[in-house]
């Protein structure tokens, strides 16, 4: 059984002009000690999916889905209480922007010692536990490659630089032990060095611990090397999903090719001022949504027939949406 289950999730946002679709019917699994890629341009819709699962809507946006369970328990059906004790022990969240998700008015070490559960923590007496908390986040903050944590835990997040303040959100996911991990663009704004340093940590968890991870983010170098599996997003649709390897080596949907060879080469005998490939055109806003296939009006190969929606197609583990595929002949 999957521990994530997302089957048609749509999202929909009441605006001046009506009701507006910023997901339309976007499905994927998740399964333990899986290592699933969610990727797109910025606006697809990634970040709506992270904020659904774990419930951080406004009131007056409507989500509908046929399916969307984790572990089996439907997710719309729960209360406020019962989603917060599930992320509580199970799901932690490494968001986009660390200094807007975290407490201005608070020292970041009272903030981690916080969401330290009590079963980790060792002590009789109420000095003992605060110094085995103390213990847990130093370790903690060890582990992410923050080396300095006293001054670390002693700051106010305004205080420190975003890469720094993004390492001490990693370090809060990982203290509940959760079994999934979603992490929102976790690396977004290091350097090399550092990025390459959580990405072994996120792996090296994900090897030990089972760790499930989500991973959100438009570096496809980075995702490419641990990802198991990859969902592709464009303009809140689900274009593409299916194994990593298949989709790097054949990718069915013509935006998967366009995003893969948009991705910064390496090679060593790549000619000087070599131009970078690019898809034609921008994203559409949600207000002036196409009809069928929202990649039509940029898409090569797009035809009269892609006025309509797609149907999901499968090819053993690979699930594409689109009329005329990378593998088929661009006939009508």
């Amino acid at each position: 059984m999957s521990l994530l289950d997302i089957k048609n999730l749509t999202l929909e946002i009441d605006s001046a002009s009506g009701w507006i679709k910023a997901l339309d019917k976007a499905s994927f699994t998740l399964a333990d000690g899986e290592i699933r890629a969610l990727v797109g341009e910025s606006g697809s819709g990634k970040s709506l999916i992270v904020r659904a699962i774990v419930g951080a809507l406004p009131d007056n946006w409507r989500i509908t889905a046929d399916r969307m369970t984790w572990k089996g328990q439907d997710l719309l059906s729960l209360d406020q209480q019962e989603r917060r004790e599930i992320l509580r022990n199970d799901i932690a969240v490494i968001f986009q922007n660390p200094k807007q998700s975290l407490d201005p008015s608070c020292p970041l070490g009272e903030q981690l010692e916080e969401v330290i559960a009590d079963n980790n923590v060792e002590g009789r007496f109420f000095w003992q536990k605060r110094q085995s908390r103390q213990r847990i986040a130093a370790n903690l903050l060890h582990k992410v490659g923050i080396k300095d944590h006293r001054l670390c835990m002693q700051s106010y997040p305004h205080q420190l630089a975003d890469d720094i303040c993004q390492k001490f959100m990693i370090a809060m996911a990982l203290a509940s032990e959760p079994k999934l991990l979603i992490a929102d663009d976790p690396t977004r704004g290091m350097e090399v060095t550092t990025k390459v340093q959580i990405l072994k940590l996120l792996t090296r968890l994900n090897q030990i611990r089972q760790l499930s991870i989500l991973f959100v983010s438009h570096d496809l170098l980075a995702i490419s090397s641990m990802a198991h599996t990859m969902t592709v997003l464009y303009c809140g649709q689900t274009v593409e999903t299916g194994p990593m390897e298949q989709l790097k080596r054949r990718p069915f949907h013509p935006y998967t090719k366009a995003l893969m060879d948009s991705a910064p080469s390496f090679r060593k005998d790549l000619p000087p001022k070599s131009p970078l490939l690019a898809m034609d055109g921008t994203i559409p806003t949600l207000q002036h949504l196409p009809i069928g296939c929202r990649l039509g009006p940029r898409c090569p190969r797009a035809q009269r027939e892609c006025v309509k929606m797609p149907e999901v197609r499968r090819v053993h583990s690979h699930y594409y949406s689109c009329h005329f595929p990378l593998h088929r002949s661009n006939k009508a």
